[in-house]
């Protein structure tokens, strides 16, 4: 059972990850010409990673997989958040 709620937590992190630098980087990056580099996207996954893996030992349910799992959700995140603004799609507030 603890495996178990440890995979759901996890997946859980890696989606707010991705839906977090995604909306980021289309809404506050889109003038910034290095955010949209594909190596913008490595940075972001390495730090996030970085960032995330001493938090996982403080936890009890996670593991260094969960930190992985951001790391690598955040990057694809800013990558297809990249690839959106190159291809002209923003979020509107319906004006």
């Amino acid at each position: 059972m603890l495996g178990f709620l440890s995979i759901v937590i996890s997946i859980g992190v890696a989606w707010f990850g991705y839906g977090t630098a995604r909306s980021f980087v289309r809404e506050r990056l889109r003038y910034v010409d290095g955010a949209l580099s594909s190596g913008a996207a490595v940075v972001a996954a390495v730090g996030a990673t970085l960032i995330a893996w001493p938090v996982v030992w403080l936890l009890p349910l996670v593991t260094t997989g969960t930190a992985l799992a951001f790391g690598i959700a955040v990057g694809l995140g800013a990558r297809a958040g990249a690839h959106d603004v190159k291809n002209g799609h923003t979020l509107t507030d319906g004006r």
